[in-house]
């Protein structure tokens, strides 16, 4: 093999590589490169730091001006799932007449999610105002597929109507 086809091999190998340089760095240029974190782990690193989650303020001071006709209108989101009548029959959930003050998973004919099964507590103020914020997260396991109430004044007024809902309505905190 003389030394001119060793050239044009290597000449062919360094003008691959060239093009296949260009035509990487015109790539980048047009379309921006995501950054990739390295999955190293550094011993002195720092733990990440987790976002601190806002306590829930008490409900009680809002129920002081909480306006039952307004919480009718905020119960208008859960008429698909519940009654509101004395008597009513249940639907997907459970009748909602005297909510305050029962058992959780207290309706004797309800099939309530194993979830809610497991909560030995009532529906205090309290209780239904960390429901409400969040019902998949307050009860583990619900079946309710409801997201929650984010504005705490539309959830006072909403506990506010569901404390209506009963022939002695229990005392305000």
């Amino acid at each position: 093999m003389s030394s001119f086809e060793i050239n044009k091999i290597a000449g062919a190998i360094l003008t691959v590589a060239l093009v296949a340089m260009v035509i990487g760095i015109i790539g980048d240029a047009l379309v921006k490169p995501k950054d990739h974190k390295s999955s190293i782990v550094v011993a002195d690193a720092p733990a990440p730091v987790k976002k601190e989650e806002k306590k829930l303020e008490p409900i009680g001071p809002l129920l002081a001006s909480a306006d039952v006709e307004k919480g009718k209108k905020v119960a208008n989101l859960c008429k698909a799932c519940h009654t509101f009548d004395k008597g009513g029959k249940h639907k997907i959930g459970p009748a909602l007449w005297e909510t305050v003050g029962r058992e959780m998973g207290g309706s004797a004919d309800f099939k309530y999610s194993s979830g809610m099964m497991k909560m030995k507590a009532s529906w205090g103020y309290e209780e239904l105002n960390k429901f409400l914020l969040k019902p998949r997260t307050y009860v583990k396991g619900t079946k309710m597929a409801f997201v929650g109430i984010k504005k705490a004044k539309d959830r006072a007024n909403l506990i506010a109507y569901l404390r209506s809902l009963s022939d002695s309505p229990k005392p305000l905190p």
